[in-house]
């Protein structure tokens, strides 16, 4: 038969900030930040503290995001029992701890408004699925220690030192929330590794994308614009835009002001997670007008209704074209090195065309303006190169003043 009490389920996922009794020594303590866990106080019999008082103490049972109202007063039975005996529940209680796992996969849950995307949150549990729970998984969270953590990140440390380094702070965020929820005590065991300098320094090899010279990107584009796949006007326009892939595939028409000339990238997009707006140029209206017939709800539509090209269409395009040692995003890189090289442009207007953060924090709250119309002159100007259309050929004086 299911205990009793004041609380419902309900109000245990609603109630504010406080201490709520449920009834009998058991309470729901809500902090400010909404984090929910429950605690019992019992008066342990026969015993007394410091002040000869009878022992009346406090112990967490665990998060009620983890911990049910049932579990809980079942839990607070126990240790009103073992009071009444005489044992103080602290040496006595048999604590059911969550394994890692189930800990990781609440966090998870948790924290999913909080991820950028649908793909990072997924990527998040998918780190730990592939590296930490085949190993660690059905240990209660409270016996992972130095060797247990260790025994995740080592066989990964060199070959992948990236994925490892994501992996270690994942599993550092699961024993920090153990710990906060009552089943964990003592120093991070990530964090001891790191201070201690465990494991090997592993010196990072820069990798830069592939790309081509921008004196060869005006023929490859003559060579697209005499083809009809979707992927040959995506890849054109994210030539002329300076994009990411990703950026540009999941282009929307209701981000596009036709009037203004301007297309807005929303935040979720892009990698520094705030909305950048691009400039459009004659060539790339040309590109994505006609689209527009299609009544699709992206742009670039691929073979399925109202779905996008795939992240691999524009790369096996250049496959097919035999254009070797070239990637997609290598075509930001291109185009930076055009606008330094060729159009002498201002490093501030060169970096936030391709949506870079430029400065320190303090320089960036000053500095408000993303320069759209001095970025304006320098696409323009690109689009003109890349399309070999033929014009006054000026450097760009008239933006050097920022």
């Amino acid at each position: 038969m299911a205990l009793s009490g004041k609380l419902t389920k309900k109000l245990v996922e609603n109630l504010g900030a406080g201490r709520h009794g449920d009834g009998n020594g058991l309470y729901l303590v809500v902090d400010p930040s909404g984090a929910r866990r429950w605690i019992v106080r019992v008066v342990v019999k026969g015993q007394k503290n410091k002040k000869g008082a009878p022992l009346r103490t406090d112990f967490g049972l665990g998060g009620a995001d983890i911990v049910t109202l049932n579990q809980a007063r079942e839990r607070a039975l126990e240790y009103r029992r073992m009071a009444k005996q005489g044992l103080n529940p602290r040496f006595n209680a048999r604590q059911e701890i969550p394994t890692f796992e189930e800990v990781a996969q609440q966090v998870h849950i948790d924290r999913m408004p909080t991820w950028k995307n649908a793909k990072h949150g997924q990527q998040w549990i998918n780190t730990l699925r592939d590296y930490a729970f085949p190993k660690i998984g059905r240990m209660p969270v409270d016996s992972i220690d130095q060797p247990e953590v260790l025994m995740c990140l080592t066989p990964i440390w060199t070959e992948k030192h990236e994925t490892a380094k994501r992996l270690a702070q994942r599993i550092k965020t699961v024993l920090d929330v153990a710990k906060s929820k009552g089943f964990r005590s003592g120093e991070n065991p990530v964090t001891a590794i790191k201070d201690a300098q465990v494991l090997p320094k592993v010196v990072k090899k820069v990798k830069h994308h592939k790309a081509m010279g921008w004196q060869d990107v005006p023929a490859l584009y003559a060579d697209l614009k005499t083809r009809n796949a979707m992927a040959a006007k995506a890849l054109m326009f994210t030539c002329l835009t300076g994009s990411r892939t990703g950026e540009v595939l999941g282009m929307q028409w209701d981000e596009i002001d036709f009037d203004a000339r301007l297309w807005t990238c929303p935040a979720e997009r892009m990698k520094t997670g705030e909305d950048h707006r691009v400039p459009l140029t004659d060539e790339m209206l040309e590109i994505i007008e006609p689209l527009r017939k299609m009544q699709s709800n992206y742009v670039f539509e691929g073979q399925k209704r109202h779905h996008p090209l795939s992240n691999m269409s524009m790369l096996m395009l250049l496959r097919r074209m035999q254009v070797e040692g070239v990637t997609v995003h290598g075509f930001r890189s291109t185009f930076r090195d055009w606008a330094s090289e060729v159009a002498n442009a201002p490093r501030e207007v060169a970096e936030m065309s391709l949506a870079h953060k430029i400065g320190s924090n303090v320089e960036r709250a000053y500095a408000r303006s993303d320069l759209l119309e001095k970025r304006r002159s320098l696409m323009d100007r690109w689009s003109q190169f890349v399309a070999n259309v033929p014009g006054k050929v000026v450097k760009l004086t008239e933006i050097q003043k920022i």
